[in-house]
């Protein structure tokens, strides 16, 4: 029997999404300057205040408040009438220094030997369902808010968009787990005041219908772009008015948003949020490597969907185990408890080697913090870091180095594929 699945995605200007920004912005800037800095920075944001927190241990001094600024500014909230506002909110920040007991837990005289930073679980997933081998429903939802927040800055087509909104995509799929067509559309924009609700509430949904999912549509292969019918059913602000929104609207807070940044409730998910915190944390580097595994799994064409878990005790190297599921679709003649055996020979998941292997000590961080951290493009970007405190500093930096399939050959070698 067919059945309905929903994912959801949130802005770059969603109060929750601005906090994880700021966090990833600090600890972009403390990798810049300093890469063996730990950092472990929650943000909160509400009207007109920015309040910073955490433990850090660096020896860099940065000037929090003017990243913290500069994040606000660059998302777009730049007018007064938004209760928040990047030059003119408040900044107080109560970071400190790291407790060394947790250091002593982490650092060691052999590099190699680095303590996870954390006890835990972590879960990769990977699904051959799309070209990034990300859920539908999921990537979908993030295609929504990227292209919206490009027409509010276009401001051209659609001029009265304001930085907070959310969407939400419902996807129809066979008995054999393959969508079907579009059930549902969700999407919720903050915008500007009108003088006539009624009228107002009809101008953004015939927008949106009809500028902006257009534009989503053109950028998918045929076969996606056949989901989108008549028939979708489209709840554009089913609230009515959304003028107040943002920090005003809703306080911001440092890693709330963990479905948002992974499978979007596919696969599994372990808890722990990834904003704010140095790759020692196998909170935030051991998902970087499951999903990294998952996705080499499946374009090497062990399954067409995986789940990878692995677990650390705080302090240890080694992780507790590797754990993989299938979900029925293995494509190789033994039992997922197998697979794991090969694929932890495969990939060395101590937490110095992860952050070796996938360039973690790098500022590669404020890009992940919006719009997924997975199912991401693989670049190269420039990128400068100021400080009133050292010389300016410009680095080349390789992003999203756990959507490469660089494993996909070694991977079928050992597999005998």
């Amino acid at each position: 029997m067919a059945y309905l699945f929903t994912s959801e995605s949130v802005s770059e200007g969603h109060p929750d999404k601005i906090a994880d920004q700021i966090s990833d912005a600090l600890i972009d800037n403390f990798l810049a300057f300093d890469p063996n800095s730990k950092v472990a920075c929650e943000t909160l944001v509400t009207t007109g205040q920015v309040f910073l927190a955490g433990e850090v241990n660096s020896d860099i001094y940065l000037d929090v408040q003017k990243i913290a600024r500069d994040v606000i500014n660059r998302i777009g909230y730049t007018k007064s009438e938004y209760m928040f506002e990047g030059n003119s909110c408040g900044v107080i920040s109560a970071i400190h220094e790291q407790s060394s007991e947790i250091n002593q837990g982490v650092v060691r005289g052999n590099p190699e030997d680095q303590g996870a930073g954390d006890q835990g679980m972590m879960f990769g997933y990977a699904t051959n369902e799309t070209e990034n081998y990300m859920p539908l429903a999921l990537d979908l939802s993030h295609m929504i808010l990227r292209e919206l927040a490009e027409l509010r800055r276009e401001n051209k087509d659609i001029t009265y968009i304001r930085p907070d909104s959310k969407a939400q995509v419902t996807i129809e799929y066979s008995d054999d787990n393959v969508p079907q067509r579009i059930e549902a559309i969700v999407v919720s924009t903050q915008h500007d005041d009108f003088d006539e609700e009624v009228a107002m509430l009809a101008k953004i949904k015939s927008d949106i219908i009809s500028i902006l999912i257009p534009r989503v549509i053109a950028k998918l292969k045929p076969e996606l772009q056949k989901l989108f019918t008549s028939e979708i059913k489209y709840h554009i602000n089913p609230t009515g008015k959304f003028v107040i929104g943002g920090p005003h609207g809703d306080t911001g807070l440092t890693g709330r948003k963990i479905i948002v940044d992974t499978y979007g409730g596919k696969g599994a998910h372990g808890g722990g949020a990834f904003s704010g915190k140095d790759p020692s944390k196998v909170d935030r580097s051991a998902a970087y490597a499951t999903r990294h595994i998952a996705k080499n799994m499946v374009a090497a064409g062990i399954a067409d969907e995986v789940l990878v878990q692995v677990s650390y005790a705080i302090g240890v190297a080694q992780p507790m185990g590797i754990y993989i599921n299938t979900y029925g679709t293995s494509k190789v003649d033994m039992h997922d408890g197998a697979i794991a055996k090969k694929i932890e020979e495969i990939f060395d998941m101590r937490p110095y080697a992860i952050e070796q292997r996938l360039k973690l000590r790098n500022p590669i961080y404020e890009e992940t913090a919006a719009y997924g951290h997975m199912g991401r493009i693989n670049e190269v970007v420039t990128k400068t870091f100021i400080s009133p405190y050292r010389d300016k500093i410009v680095l080349d930096v390789e992003l999203f180095t756990w959507e490469k399939l660089d494993y996909v050959d070694r991977i079928k070698s050992v597999f005998g594929l």
